[in-house]
């Protein structure tokens, strides 16, 4: 099983930094390596650097656990998925079963190691040779970073395990008798162990016996995030595919996104265990952050395992100028529609308070932004073509078809939220005429004089107050009507049993009914709100959206034969909706005050520049169009356009290089022609 480790910061400023500069790295398809285990085509080590990293690699090559080969590039090319590049290097200069290959792009800020499915090392000991380097890459401390590689491999001076030598003969036999003490003690506190909570002897075959349940918890929050993304990328891109191209040539994709949206759904149901009011044990939650972790890897596998067949669908980039002009007639048509939410939002405000409108209220300001990055788009595509470029060309319409379409769905949202607001309106209305029927009944009550009084007149008091709210400007009627189903759900408890089997049907249908629209509405909402920022929003409020639409879903399945049960999912799935919509609300706060430069939202990483609000990138990242428009593509070379390097020097919109990747810490090369295990990470 991999393990998931993003480092933002770092994809962040690949993608970033070439484009500020308006530099072109040198790109670089498979090399010849050198004489020596270090092969440094980027020229980023000095003389001596190089030499104290080829001595310490002439050391790990007299052990025996495999020689190990570094080359160092400015980015991957053809092909420019790291772990296809250094399978193709490694097979093209011969390289053997005990072999190793690391290749890293220091302008590109990815890695990957190649190594031979029969070589002597595990896949866990592969996996704490590429950890090890990290800290050295992210550093720039290339030499420092080859030798931590080598001091890593089994065997080696600081390596788990290491340093036995000679005397490892002795030690097996001591081991093998402090095993045996060790399982006699066991058996004798084994039950006090249980009741402790101790955990047993962690399984040395186990990939994350290493990783603490807090990291497990860090891991498994950053898998749901990428594998919803991903999800929600995939579908947009079989979606604008379907339209193009037909649902024939799609359908393979689509079965893909569906069984893989399965996986991610029963992951956020295991979050959703974890973080509800039910106490689970160290044991449990260890065992499910686990699970998350391994039904996110297989979602992603999923998706990869149809990466070709679409990458071969979008790459039909013959259609480029005409599908340019019909984007730009879409994007003159998402303006025409945009210039009018603002008075229609100015209107909105007039009736309603500030927390009624808050899930819209940045809507004109967002979609505004998401038109300014398409413009830059579609004017990029415009010179591609003129160039003939149409690979780079498709790319850009792409993601200006993404920005026009989030453009789109929030101003929507503004008109819809509205119309919900109104249907709130509405429900309290007929509230209030069922309470007025309540209180008819409750008084017909031999103890209405007496013990009834008082709830007929807190009632009575409710309802004059939410008639005179509902007609005063700078409303809320949400607040309005969980007020009325507050003071409903008490007097039912009086009056309920004086009504008749039919009456009582009727009433519950329709409460069922209003609950199922304030659901939809909410969860709706919800959707939207994090559809359009998700470059913001974290694991929580992703958990608590799949949630409300599982709740839904099954308050949709109980209409008809449980109704009493369905209107208390409905009502779940509303509370939850409200939770997700309330958490993404706080994590985007707490983005925007930071900025996506830095200062923002702890969990992504940011760096620390200011934003610059008429560039559009902000609303690129916010978004979630930087670097993940194409991450439901799989690995890391995926996404349809994953064949060209996007580092122009004259146009440079500080973009991903490589977009479509859905940053595995450790993503197995498919292509078993050469017969090599590979894995990729950024830095």
């Amino acid at each position: 099983m991999r393990t998931r480790t993003t480092v933002m910061l770092g994809v962040l400023a690949a993608m970033i930094v070439p484009g500020i500069l308006g530099g072109t790295a040198a790109a670089t398809p498979p090399v010849e390596l050198s004489s020596d285990y270090v092969t440094d085509d980027a020229g980023v080590l000095s003389s001596s650097e190089l030499a104290a990293a080829n001595a310490r690699l002439d050391e790990l090559a007299a052990g025996d656990n495999g020689d190990l080969y570094v080359v160092l590039v400015d980015e991957f090319t053809n092909p420019s998925g790291s772990t296809q590049w250094a399978d193709e290097t490694a097979v093209s200069n011969g390289l053997g079963a005990d072999q190793y290959l690391i290749a890293v792009a220091v302008e590109a800020g990815q890695y990957s190691i190649s190594a031979d499915e029969a070589g002597p090392l595990g896949d866990g000991e592969i996996d704490h040779v590429l950890q090890a380097m990290e800290d050295g890459l992210k550093a720039s401390d290339w030499d420092g970073a080859i030798i931590a590689a080598a001091d890593a491999f089994p065997g080696q001076p600081g390596a788990a395990g290491g340093g036995l030598g000679g005397i490892l003969w002795i030690l097996i036999p001591l081991a093998c008798v402090i095993v045996a003490i060790v399982f006699i003690v066991r058996a004798v506190r084994g039950r006090k162990k249980r009741r402790e909570g101790t955990r047993s002897v962690p399984n040395p075959n186990d990939p994350y016996a290493s990783v603490s349940d807090d990291d497990l918890a860090t891991q498994a929050g950053g898998a749901l995030v990428e594998a919803d993304d991903a999800i929600t990328s995939s579908r947009q891109e079989v979606g604008f595919a379907i339209a193009q191209y037909g649902e024939d040539s799609t359908a393979t994709f689509t079965e893909a996104v569906d069984a893989a949206a399965q996986k991610v759904s029963e992951a956020f149901a295991l979050k959703q265990k974890i973080d509800d009011e039910v106490p689970d044990t160290d044991q449990q939650r260890r065992a499910w952050h686990i699970q998350i972790i391994e039904l996110c890897d297989e979602a992603d596998d999923l998706l990869d395992d149809n990466v070709e067949a679409f990458e071969q669908l979008r790459a039909l980039e013959a259609e480029a100028p005409e599908a340019l002009q019909r984007l730009k007639t879409r994007r003159a048509a998402a303006a025409t529609t945009l210039a009018a939410a603002p008075a229609a939002l100015e209107k909105l405000s007039q009736t309603y308070d500030a927390a009624a409108l808050a899930p819209v209220t940045e809507n004109v300001a967002q979609a505004q932004q998401r038109l300014s990055l398409a413009d830059t788009e579609i004017a990029d595509a415009d010179a591609l073509i003129a160039e003939d470029n149409r690979g780079e060309a498709a790319f850009a319409i792409r993601t200006a078809e993404e920005a026009v379409a989030q453009s789109e769905q929030l101003t929507a949202a503004v008109a819809n939220h509205g119309t919900h607001l109104a249907s709130l309106e509405e429900q309290a209305q007929a509230l209030i005429t069922d309470l007025e029927a309540d209180i008819a009944a409750a008084s017909a009550l031999p103890q209405a004089a007496a013990q009834l009084a008082p709830v007929i007149a807190r009632t009575r008091s409710n309802i004059d107050t939410a008639r005179t709210q509902l007609q005063g400007a700078g409303r809320n009627p949400q607040q309005i009507l969980d007020g009325l189903d507050a003071a409903n759900t008490h007097i039912d408890e009086i009056v309920g049993s004086a009504r008749d089997a039919a009456a009582q049907q009727q009433r519950t249908q329709r409460a069922l009914e209003q609950r199922l629209i304030q659901a939809q509405a909410q969860i709706s909402a919800a959707n939207d709100f994090i559809m359009t920022r998700r470059g913001a929003i974290g694991a929580q409020a992703r958990t608590r959206l799949a949630e409300a639409n599982a709740a839904y879903a099954e308050a949709i399945s109980l209409q008809a034969s449980d109704p009493t049960q369905a209107t208390e999912r409905a009502s779940r799935a509303y509370n939850l909706a409200n939770q997700a919509l309330s958490a993404a609300n706080s994590e985007v706060s707490s983005f925007n005050a930071g900025g996506w430069g830095g200062g923002g939202w702890s969990s992504s990483g940011w760096g620390s520049t200011n934003r610059s609000s008429g560039s559009g990138l902000g609303g690129d990242i916010l978004g979630g169009i930087l670097g993940g428009l194409f991450s439901g593509g799989g690995g890391g070379s995926s996404g349809w356009s994953s064949s060209s390097s996007r580092r122009r020097s004259s146009r440079s919109s500080s973009r991903a290089s490589s977009f479509g990747s859905s940053r595995r810490s450790s993503s197995r090369s498919r292509s078993s022609s050469r017969g090599r295990s590979s894995r990729g990470r950024r830095f």
